[in-house]
């Protein structure tokens, strides 16, 4: 605090003992000491005010957090949320529903992040034609492929023979 050596405290009492005089010297040093005592007391009061200040302004900043967190816990209830998603999960009123018949038989390509996920359908009753294609391809020991767009295969004749069938297949 200030910056006072012990040849500066001997000199400012040499210039007390002989401005005040060796017989007041001991009240004055009293009365300066209990001035000095009530600074102090002073200043010890005016500091724990300003740290109890502090603590209250630290509880109202942590009780305000609080309070925040505690409402933001109020608002979510993972629970809820969770039987939300098992229950829209588990909906079957969609899959009771039947297929709509499509005119062609097409397989879908795969859905992108950016499109709505399809729903399954019901795949259609195989026709004579399927059952042809099969045994053709049974035939050589050729397993079938599974394409993207399958085209109609002509009508083949009672006439022709199986070789040429076999051979339409393995085109188409």
């Amino acid at each position: 605090m200030f910056d006072i050596g012990w040849s500066e405290l001997v000199l400012i009492g040499v210039v007390a003992l002989i401005a005040i005089g060796p017989k007041e010297l001991p009240g004055v040093l009293r009365m300066v000491g209990q001035w000095m005592g009530k600074a102090r007391k002073m200043a010890a009061e005016f500091q724990g005010q300003f740290q109890e200040a502090m603590r209250e302004a630290e509880m109202a900043d942590l009780k305000k957090s609080f309070d925040e967190v505690k409402e933001a816990a109020t608002g979510f209830n993972p629970l809820s949320s969770l039987q939300k998603d098992v229950s829209d999960a588990l909906r079957v009123d969609a899959l009771d529903k039947p297929a709509e018949a499509s005119s062609t038989t097409a397989v879908e390509a795969p859905a992108t992040s950016s499109e709505a996920p399809t729903t399954p359908t019901t795949p259609e009753p195989p026709t004579p034609e399927t059952f042809v294609e099969a045994e053709a391809h049974a035939a050589v020991n050729e397993p079938l492929a599974i394409t993207r767009e399958v085209e109609q295969a002509p009508v083949v004749a009672q006439d022709t023979a199986p070789s040429e069938a076999i051979k339409d297949a393995k085109a188409s």
